[in-house]
């Protein structure tokens, strides 16, 4: 293709997502762009989230999410080396009430995906409230430093030549007569258009917005107004992550980039919540954040968690980060995280990509190499 204007691919959203799909499509595409209308590359969801990489134990509700994360974690593990940090504990407890799982059911679901488990040693099991915690056990995850992760990113980037447009949103799509697409961006109140062969709306919380204006359907969604608190974690747990299971309890891991641990509690992390279905856009999720952000549930995660895990009641709140989570309402009920892949969405050649955890992004570049086995993407 030739001008300035015109690419083989777009990519709109610099989250970890887009920008490694872009680096992707970059090994068969010729000119690829990458839309961010943020002012620095994952900013938004790829930042303000556990920072945690999941290897199966979370999911003993649905079977392929927990094999999907065994699959890819020793791949983003060896991948991102430099961005990972697994120089902590990492402990499951499974509580004696209200847990959709038992320990041994927990036991068995592990074995069957090929996780490892061992019994927490003694003197960590004291830590935790015999009378609510059926049992412990110790595991192997995880976290990722996302100030790395962005580094990395952008080396990654420069070195495969990709085009980067920061400050920038991708406000409008339209089909051309040539079956070229039309994107229209805003930049500092300034309007731009280029077009593509291909465009990728990787947006997260914003995919829905660039279809509305375009007159194209929306996506069934769901929206979580989330806060994810900031501790400093007394002596005794330092060196710990804690996720106990399964239903409304909480979890705790490091956030290497802060050096502090996120603390996220099932009952009082969501804020707020709402959906979309396919006849249109009711909130843009940005916009909501920035202009509801509400008071810090701090005090209700502690207390609750505590009552688990009596010594996180010296937990000190630094900060909370804040994003919209986005889910596929399906995942409600069994807490899954596959990811979405639309191609074709109202467009030719418009592709909607959603995925609800880091590592998923193999699942994403898997189904590219699938549509250039069949022809469909070249």
């Amino acid at each position: 293709m030739t001008g300035s204007s015109e690419y083989d691919a777009v990519v709109i959203g610099g989250g970890f997502f887009g920008c490694s799909l872009a680096l992707g499509l970059s090994r068969f595409l010729g000119r690829v762009l990458v839309v961010e209308k943020e002012p620095e590359l994952l900013q938004r969801a790829s930042h303000s989230n556990q920072a945690r990489v999941h290897n199966g134990y979370h999911y003993p509700r649905s079977l392929l999410t927990a094999l999907r994360s065994r699959v890819n974690f020793d791949r983003f593990v060896g991948d991102y080396a430099e961005c990972v940090v697994d120089g902590f504990d990492k402990y499951y407890a499974i509580a004696t009430t209200f847990s959709h799982v038992t320990a041994e059911q927990f036991r068995t679901f592990c074995s069957r995906i090929g996780a490892p488990l061992e019994p927490a040693p003694r003197d960590v099991r004291a830590l935790f409230n015999p009378a609510l915690i059926e049992d412990v056990f110790r595991v192997r995850e995880i976290a990722f430093d996302a100030v790395k992760l962005r580094q990395r990113t952008w080396r990654d980037l420069r070195a495969a030549g990709l085009e980067v447009r920061l400050n920038t949103e991708a406000v409008k799509l339209q089909a051309r007569a040539d079956e070229l697409i039309e994107v229209s961006l805003q930049d500092k109140g300034a309007g731009d258009q280029v077009v593509a062969r291909y465009v990728f709306n990787c947006t997260y919380a914003r995919l829905n917005p660039v279809l509305a204006n375009s007159n194209l359907p929306t996506l069934p969604l769901k929206y979580e107004l989330t806060e994810m608190a900031l501790v400093d974690m007394p002596a005794p747990l330092k060196d710990f992550g804690v996720t106990v299971m399964c239903g409304p309890f909480f979890s705790a891991m490091p956030f290497p980039s802060r050096g502090l641990h996120t603390l996220s509690h099932v009952r009082y992390t969501p804020h707020n919540y709402w959906f979309d279905g396919t006849d249109g856009c009711r909130i843009d999720a940005h916009h909501y954040l920035v202009n509801n952000l509400p008071d810090t549930r701090f005090e209700y995660m502690i207390r609750d968690a505590s009552r688990y895990m009596p010594a996180l009641r010296d937990a000190r709140h630094m900060d909370s980060l804040w994003e919209v989570k986005t889910v596929l309402p399906a995942s409600e009920v069994d807490d899954s995280r596959p990811i979405l892949f639309r191609w074709g969405h109202g467009l030719k050649n418009l592709v909607c990509v959603m995925g609800g955890k880091i590592d998923n992004i193999y699942d994403v570049l898997q189904e590219i190499d699938l549509l250039r086995g069949r022809g469909e993407l070249s």
